[in-house]
């Protein structure tokens, strides 16, 4: 199935990409593998998700930020290749979640991303993965994830 089309099936509309915050780009290919930089979340009411997961923030609202992130990652994908039927497999996740000291759900949360690849991408969508957690995050957001994956022609 042509992935343009499953992203219809599923009413989903690709964010554009954001514009990098310093002095790097979102992606870069090197062979046939593309290096996805970190994305934070993004708020459909334009705002960006801050907080502590497990204190201020839900693992279920910061399931759905990691969710957004990954339209964010679809997005930037297509922007390096035109098209997504191109991507051969997801290969390596790393998800960063902004808890609170006590916080142990970090897989739960990083679900959300990984969740919606599986949804869009088929088997092409499992992928190796880290979850971990951090003191802060850039400007306070509540998740930032990184991926590299494997691509075609």
């Amino acid at each position: 199935m042509k992935i343009e089309q499953r992203l219809q099936e599923l009413g989903i509309e690709l964010p554009p990409v954001p514009a990098s915050l310093g002095n790097y780009v979102q992606y870069v290919q090197s062979g046939n593998l593309i290096f996805l930089s970190g994305a934070g979340p993004h708020g459909g009411d334009g705002k960006v998700p801050t907080g502590k997961v497990g204190g201020d923030v839900s693992v279920d609202d910061a399931y759905q930020h990691a969710r957004t992130i990954g339209l964010v990652q679809i997005a930037k994908l297509k922007d390096a290749l035109g098209d997504l039927d191109r991507v051969s497999r997801i290969v390596k996740v790393l998800g960063m979640v902004n808890g609170v000291a006590d916080f142990g759900e970090h897989p739960k949360v990083i679900n959300g991303f990984s969740d919606l690849m599986v949804e869009v991408f088929g088997d092409k969508g499992r992928h190796a993965r880290s979850a971990v957690g951090m003191g802060s995050l850039p400007n306070g957001i509540t998740i930032e994830i990184e991926a590299i994956v494997e691509v075609s022609g």
